[in-house]
């Protein structure tokens, strides 16, 4: 089955679309390139190396490339920074992004990664803390609460789930007594949080600085 050009957000350069037209010259025979995409060009949000690619053979190589975290943010009051979040993972190569709590979210701020990115639904902690078990994962949850350790200053365990609050209310009573872990991010401002959708950031580039192969990277 061919995948057709993708609707939504891709990449913009002053307004106008960037990408690569139809592929000069001869076609390949790889089955990895989508026909449609060969003629019509490929304008989707993806790095070069995926140019022109069927969005299965994308997801079937980037299943070799995945780093050994997971990330999971929990969903009570439909979080707008889910899409934030499952962008920021696909781009750090994080094996699956799991919702907890309410299974809607807005895509919206994923930019269509979430077609690349294993997500899954777990209904409350407590799947998601049996998920990890049965997976040999490590529960570490990010919140600024008492006794939480300073990322800055911890070791991170290479196979873990970083579990994310929603905004506002932060992690559930369950998670933060459930988790094995508790780390916080050191701030130097009167604000008392930042967006969940950055603090994924920072904490995923704080794995990718301990256990990614650099050289793996795009």
């Amino acid at each position: 089955m061919t995948h057709t050009q993708e609707p939504g957000p891709t990449e913009w350069v002053f307004g106008e679309p960037v990408g690569v037209g139809p592929w000069p010259g001869e076609r390949p025979e790889d089955p990895r390139y989508d026909p449609e995409l060969l003629a019509d060009g490929d304008r989707r949000n993806v790095v070069d190396a995926f140019r022109y690619w069927r969005r299965e053979a994308i997801v079937s190589e980037l299943d070799t490339r995945r780093h050994d975290f997971h990330v999971a943010i929990e969903n009570f009051q439909h979080d707008a920074n889910i899409g934030t979040v499952v962008r920021t993972a696909n781009a750090f190569g994080a094996r699956a992004v799991h919702i907890v709590g309410r299974k809607q979210w807005n895509r919206r701020g994923a930019m269509v990664t979430d077609r690349y990115q294993h997500v899954f639904h777990q209904p409350d902690f407590a799947a998601l803390a049996e998920y990890a078990t049965g997976h040999g994962l490590t529960v570490v949850a990010v919140d600024n609460t008492p006794g939480s350790v300073r990322i800055e200053t911890t070791a991170l365990p290479r196979r873990c789930v970083l579990l994310f609050g929603q905004e506002g209310p932060g992690l559930s009573p369950a998670a933060k007594a459930g988790a094995e872990l508790v780390v916080s991010i050191a701030q130097f401002g009167s604000t008392r949080s930042i967006n969940a959708g950055v603090a994924a950031g920072i904490v995923m580039h704080a794995w990718v600085r301990e256990h990614a192969d650099l050289n793996t990277a795009w």
